[in-house]
C-alpha cells in the first residue's frame, strides 16, 4: 500500500470529530457522529465511513439537520422506550436510549426503543451490536427516502429501509447482519457512479422505467428491491413498523419534507431487544448452546457467516490501522480546516 497512510483509529476518530465540531455541532452530536463514521471506516464499510461526511455536511449547511440538538428521553417505565432526537443525527439519541432500553429488556424480556425525529445516514449495525456485546438478541430498522420502486413498480416509493440483527455470542464476536431491503443501498451505486462502473442487472431502473446497468441512470430513476416481491414486501414492513407504527415519517413523507436524495434524510428508527435468557426460561434447552451449533453447522459446510469480512478488516484495522489515500486525507485535512465552507 505504498500510496497509503496508516492512521490509527483512534487518529481517525479526533480528526472526524474535529470536522464537525468545526462545522458547528455540539459536543454531544459530533462525538456520537464520530465514533459511527469511524467504525464504518475501521470496519471496510466504505459507503458508510469518511463518504458520508460531506452528505451530513451538505444536510446541515441546507438546514435540514440541527447541529444543537439535544436528544430528550422519555420513559414511561413500560416495554416502549421513546427518545425525541430533536431534529439531530440519530447516533446522540442512540446513545442516550440505548442503556435504558438494555436495562428494560433485561427485566421485561423485550423492550423496544423508539427514536423520532432524527436525521440518519448511518449503517444499523452498531445498534445491534451494541446489545448483543450486552447479552441481548437485536432487530432495529428504519425507512429513508423514496428512492426504491416496490416488486412491479417503475416509480420510488419505498426507501432503501435497511434491516439489522445481532445475536450475542459468549466466546465470540456477535452474529451482525446489517442488509438493505433494496438490491443495493444507495451509497454503493453512488460510489460505482463516482468511479464511472456499471451496475448489476437487477439493480436498477432509469427515469422512464427502464432496466438499466448505468449508476447514473439507476440514481436519476428508482433503485429496485432485492429478490422481487420478497424483498418489496420486507421494506413496506418497515414503512409500517418503523414509520406509521411509530407516528413518524414513511420514505415517501421523507421524501416530500426533504425535497432532495442529495440530502440525510429526518424520520424515525424502531429497535427491538430480546433477553434469550427470558425467553428460554424454565425450558430445557440452552439457547446460546443451540445457536453455537448452529453456527457450527453452517461453518461446517464452508460457509460464511454474515459480518466475518467486517470483523477481519476491523482486526487489521486495530492492529495496523486504517488505509487513507491521498484523495481521502485531503478531504480530511480540508474540511477540518474551513468547515462548512469547504462544501464550496
Amino acid at each position: 500500500m505504498d500510496d497509503k497512510t496508516m492512521v490509527t483509529v483512534a487518529e481517525l476518530g479526533r480528526m472526524v470529530e474535529s470536522i464537525f465540531m468545526r462545522a458547528g455541532f455540539n459536543a454531544q452530536q459530533a462525538v456520537a457522529i464520530a465514533r459511527i463514521i469511524t467504525a464504518a471506516e475501521r470496519d471496510g464499510a466504505k459507503s458508510h465511513g469518511i463518504y458520508r461526511i460531506e452528505g451530513c455536511l451538505r444536510t446541515l449547511a441546507a438546514g435540514k439537520v440541527l447541529a444543537h440538538a439535544r436528544p430528550e428521553l422519555i420513559d414511561e417505565g413500560s416495554g416502549v422506550i421513546r427518545v425525541l432526537a430533536d431534529g439531530g443525527f440519530s447516533p446522540a439519541a442512540l446513545d442516550l436510549g440505548l442503556p435504558v432500553l438494555t436495562a428494560r429488556a433485561e427485566k421485561l424480556g423485550l423492550a423496544a426503543l423508539v427514536i423520532n425525529d432524527c436525521v440518519h445516514y448511518s449503517a444499523l449495525w452498531p445498534e445491534v451490536e451494541a446489545l448483543a456485546e450486552r447479552g441481548l438478541a437485536g432487530l432495529a430498522m428504519c425507512p429513508s427516502y423514496a428512492a426504491v420502486a416496490p416488486a412491479g413498480g417503475v416509480r420510488p416509493l419505498l426507501g432503501t429501509n435497511p434491516i439489522a440483527f445481532a445475536w450475542p455470542r459468549a466466546a465470540a464476536a456477535p452474529y451482525v447482519f446489517d442488509l438493505a431491503t433494496s438490491a443495493a443501498a444507495r451509497g454503493e451505486i453512488e460510489l460505482l457512479a463516482r468511479a464511472g462502473k456499471p451496475l448489476p442487472q437487477g439493480w436498477a431502473l432509469d427515469a422512464e422505467g427502464t432496466p438499466t446497468t448505468d449508476a447514473d441512470a439507476g440514481l436519476a430513476g428508482a433503485l429496485l428491491p432485492f429478490g422481487g416481491h420478497k424483498g418489496s414486501a420486507l421494506a413496506t414492513m418497515v414503512e409500517l413498523l418503523a414509520g406509521a407504527m411509530i407516528g413518524d415519517l414513511t420514505s415517501q413523507s421523507a421524501l416530500d419534507e426533504l425535497g432532495s436524495l442529495d440530502l440525510a434524510p429526518r424520520h424515525g428508527e424502531l429497535i427491538l431487544a430480546f433477553s434469550p435468557a427470558r425467553f428460554a426460561a424454565g425450558r430445557p434447552a440452552d439457547p446460546q448452546v443451540q445457536a453455537e451449533a448452529l453456527f457450527d453447522a453452517m461453518l461446517g459446510q464452508g460457509a460464511r457467516l454474515p459480518g466475518q469480512r467486517r470483523l477481519a478488516a476491523r482486526a487489521r484495522a486495530e492492529a495496523e490501522g486504517i488505509a487513507l489515500d491521498a484523495a481521502e486525507l485531503a478531504l480530511l485535512d480540508r474540511l477540518q480546516r474551513e468547515g462548512l465552507a469547504a462544501l464550496g
